[in-house]
């Protein structure tokens, strides 16, 4: 002790100069530890058992994007307080899993850095397994987490469709930003950005997609048009566009939807969501499609258009429905028909039909991973 009985005179660390004698702080915090361990054996095994049940709790609840990889979390260092709260515990197991994703990147560099020596060493295929199994867990963690995020999306939905405690509904750009944010298109925002699988699983495939954004301003259609389409896309199926001689040039099909405010009970002759979306057909086909980098497509009239009105279906809703002469579905929350002369295919979903339609399509993921699905 020293002098002034403030402190020890002890080394932090035992340098290799010490004797064997010599002790460190290191070496009695370690013994102590050890003893305190020993002592505190029963309570300290208690609340391991309670931090281990309150995480496989929260994973199975909450988090069920951890629960591939957790068997390998918990060697890491996934100890916690009962009480702790979730966003402590979402944010240690996320730095878990980072750590776990490095080490599995780290070993992949050298497992496969080995497999390209002439004789690998001995134990290679084990190593090789274990590595394998891994990065198997952490993509199943990464699906895990995407279908999680749409079970979330889906419940955002559900309440903006619903009538809030004043009685009034979300307006229809509350709507339109989740399924894709507003006056953006596909060169300026990644398709993790939208939400268009609630609507159709294939408008994730694009040559182009713009959302609240004039016609005139997009460069697949040549139109001088200030007119704002709520979602327009085109989709090139075939040969790419600059094609070799003797390869057929792309046909491009064009997708058009509409959203309008829930329970809207206002349309019209004059104000025809059905009629809006052919309108916007007929404007991109006589501006001349083009691919998303404005290069020319010979026009044809066989490109097929699909156009998807977003509403609910109120008396005058559905009059325009059968004045466009669609069929109703079979469950009653939606009409569905064919333009010939426009070639296009028209289908207008209620809310309800929106979010059931989406769920149904993501039930078999949500039961896998123990989501409610409805």
């Amino acid at each position: 002790m020293r002098a002034d009985r403030t402190a020890f005179d002890i080394s932090e660390q035992a340098p290799g100069t010490l004797l064997i004698e010599d002790v460190s702080m290191d070496d009695i915090r370690e013994s102590a530890l050890k003893e305190v361990e020993q002592i505190l054996a029963g309570p300290l095994s208690a609340a391991r058992e309670e931090g281990k049940a309150r995480v496989h709790e929260f994973v199975s609840k909450r988090a069920p994007r951890y629960r591939p990889v957790l068997s390998r979390l918990e060697p890491l260092g996934v100890t916690v307080d009962p009480s702790i709260k979730d966003q402590e515990l979402e944010l240690l197991l996320h730095s878990n899993l980072q750590k776990l994703e490095a080490s599995a990147l780290a070993e992949g560099h050298a497992v496969l850095g080995q497999a390209n020596s002439a004789a690998p060493p001995e134990g290679y295929d084990d190593r090789l397994a274990r590595y394998l199994n891994t990065v198997t867990d952490i993509n199943q963690s990464d699906l895990a987490a995407y279908v999680s995020r749409r079970r979330a999306i889906l419940d955002v939905l559900q309440r903006l469709v619903e009538v809030d405690d004043q009685g009034r509904y979300s307006r229809e750009d509350a709507i339109h930003s989740l399924l894709m944010p507003m006056r953006t298109d596909s060169n300026e925002v990644g398709t993790d950005a939208s939400n268009l699988w609630i609507i159709d699983e294939r408008l994730a495939f694009h040559d182009y997609l713009a959302s609240d954004k004039t016609l005139k301003s997009m460069p697949i259609t040549g139109s001088d048009s200030t007119r704002e389409p709520d979602l327009l896309a085109t989709r090139l199926v075939g040969s790419p566009a600059l094609a070799s001689e003797g390869q057929s040039l792309p046909l491009p099909s064009i997708v058009v939807v509409e959203v309008k405010r829930p329970m809207r009970n206002d349309a019209s002759e004059d104000k025809d969501p059905i009629q809006q979306c052919l309108d916007y057909v007929k404007r991109v086909r006589a501006g001349g499609v083009k691919t998303a980098l404005g290069r020319p497509i010979p026009p044809t009239r066989e490109a097929p258009a699909f156009c998807y009105v977003l509403a609910d279906l109120t008396k005058t809703m559905v009059d325009r429905c059968e004045y466009a002469t669609l069929r109703p579905t079979h469950d009653g929350m939606g009409y569905f028909g064919f333009n010939e002369p426009l070639k296009a295919y028209i289908e207008v979903v209620s809310f309800d039909r929106l979010v059931n339609a989406a769920t149904e399509r993501n039930r078999a993921f949500f039961d896998k991973l123990g989501l409610p699905s409805s």
